[in-house]
């Protein structure tokens, strides 16, 4: 494989696995997949991060995320799939996850 197509896999994995954030977070449910809210609230992140204020965020971001992150682990270990946004996915059949 040549080098340029190992970075464009190398960069999809990475756009897939920055998409899958935003859908883990539950941001595209809780928009109606409002693309233009999406990139809104992005932009305010950016902001914030360009602020005075880029500190406590950045702060505040990682702990949330970390606490997420943990419990999302803990919850496959128990045999769960989706810690943050469990009530809102369905399986194929149609019925949410808890209920099933």
């Amino acid at each position: 494989m040549r080098t340029w197509q190992v970075e464009r896999r190398r960069r999809t994995r990475h756009l897939i696995e920055l998409g899958g954030l935003i859908v883990k977070a539950g941001i595209v449910d809780l928009t109606g997949d409002d693309r233009a809210v999406i990139l809104g609230a992005l932009l305010w992140m950016a902001d914030k991060l360009k602020s005075d204020q880029h500190e406590q965020a950045r702060a505040l971001w990682a702990t949330k995320g970390k606490q997420a992150l943990a419990a999302e682990r803990g919850s496959i270990r128990r045999g769960r799939s989706n810690c943050f946004n469990s009530s809102s996915l369905t399986r194929d059949n149609g019925t949410s996850p808890d209920r099933a």
